[in-house]
């Protein structure tokens, strides 16, 4: 019986042959916290005992979510982050490094055929380079930071082909929240949900890294999609340059034809036209026509979703010799450093600032509501992030919708909810 990446990843780190449901011990390849969530993995592995990490080049921290420091406490629990870096002579990636699922594959640090776990949620990103990753708690995290192993329940795979062709001002943004609508915030609960399809193969990675990044938002386990020359390019642009090569897997990293799924869906992305998730459920999708007009008080772009250059640039295009409304907050946050500098080199920052932008520094921005606009009771937000519910941005009596920077950007513009195709040429 053929198997699904996902197995073949499991099997490829358990040492023995495992098919989804099997139980398995496994070797992880890397691990992270960031600053909401490594102080406790820190506390963690002190009460374990343990004197140093498995293997110091296999972890990370990264300071994005409150990045710079917003009060005190926030402070300290940095401090302690650096005290144990520099105990431990692990990396960190400290303020304005940039989000964590941008800094940490633009860095060289994961690659196709891995098994990644994060303290964080959103740790399904890095399945946009053929890894299966998954977000843990900071417990378990503790324990793999330890002895360099965790325990897994291999997950059913859920595939789903797009195919077609999208149409004027629909991004991949659109796709995944369509999608999302479609199947229900828990329909891939503990399920790998693997993207295939000529839509997929077309895609640059930083739109993969869009869908994989919000697989978490239907329940998936984890994103995943097979690894291709687009894949390897980027790779090979990392900061730390993988000498990875598509031969050298051979069939690892792609789903055998007689691979076992729990279900095949299709989706033509042609029919798809841009797409707003309402408040206070990412399922909570329509199409724009449904939510035009709607007041906007504050527009945000930015986030491990949509705060990379392929974004800025859309945002850009549309912003560029236009001024934001006079009565919305635009802030943009770039995804990482690299990124806020190719931003510059490009001139997209200069068009942001033009426009009435605030650029903020590159990490998680506004979106984690800790500071960075955080929303005033009754306010409208409109953000390219990857979720919505009630305090997300900071304030529980406000209301967050979700779209593409395109969408973003044009409703930036108008002062409430606007179609982006007729900013697009």
């Amino acid at each position: 019986m053929g198997k699904t990446i996902s197995e073949k990843i499991f099997s490829s780190h358990c040492g023995k042959d495992v098919s989804a449901g099997d139980v398995a011990v496994c070797n992880i390849d890397f691990c992270f916290g960031q600053d909401g969530t490594s102080s406790l993995i820190i506390d963690s592995f002190n009460k374990l005992g343990a004197k140093k990490v498995f293997n110091k080049k296999k972890f990370c921290m990264v300071i994005d979510h409150s990045a710079p420091s917003p009060n005190i406490g926030v402070s300290g629990v940095h401090q302690k982050m650096r005290n144990f870096a520099r105990e431990h002579d692990v990396e960190i990636f400290d303020i304005g490094c940039g989000v964590c699922h941008q800094v940490i594959p633009e860095s060289g640090l994961v690659s196709p055929g891995d098994l990644v776990i994060g303290a964080d949620s959103h740790t399904c990103t890095y399945g946009a380079l053929g890894v299966f990753s998954t977000g843990m708690g900071s417990t378990d995290l503790a324990v793999a930071l330890a002895s360099g192993k965790n325990w897994f329940k291999v997950p059913e795979t859920i595939k789903i082909i797009l195919k077609g062709r999208t149409k004027k001002g629909v991004y991949s943004k659109d796709v995944i929240l369509h999608i999302i609508g479609d199947l229900g915030a828990d329909y891939g609960t503990y399920k790998t949900v693997e993207f295939s399809g000529d839509y997929i193969k077309r895609l640059s990675m930083d739109a993969r890294f869009t869908i994989t990044n919000m697989a978490i938002e239907m329940g998936a386990k984890a994103g995943i999609i097979e690894p291709d020359e687009t894949t390897y390019r980027y790779l090979r642009k990392a900061k730390r340059p993988s000498t990875l090569s598509r031969d050298r897997f051979g069939t690892l990293l792609k789903s055998d034809k007689d691979a076992v799924y729990s279900e095949i869906l299709e989706y033509d992305v042609s029919k798809i036209e841009p797409q707003i998730a309402k408040p206070h459920t990412v399922d909570n999708v329509t199409p724009i026509k449904k939510a035009k007009g709607i007041r906007v008080d504050e527009a945000f772009i930015g986030t491990c979703t949509n705060g990379r250059l392929e974004d800025l640039t859309i945002a850009a295009s549309i912003l560029k010799d236009r001024r934001v409304h006079k009565y919305v907050k635009l802030i943009i946050a770039p995804a990482s450093k690299a990124i806020f500098e190719e931003a510059m080199k490009k001139g997209l920052i200069s068009i942001f600032i033009k426009a009435g932008a605030c650029i903020v520094a590159p990490g998680c921005g506004p979106c984690v509501g800790t500071h960075n606009g955080v929303l005033s009771k009754g306010e409208n937000a409109i953000s390219t992030a990857n979720r919505n519910f009630k305090g997300r941005m900071g304030n529980p009596e406000a209301f967050i919708y979700l779209a593409s920077p395109a969408t973003v950007s044009a409703s930036a513009i108008e002062g409430k909810i606007a179609d982006p195709r007729k900013y697009i040429k």
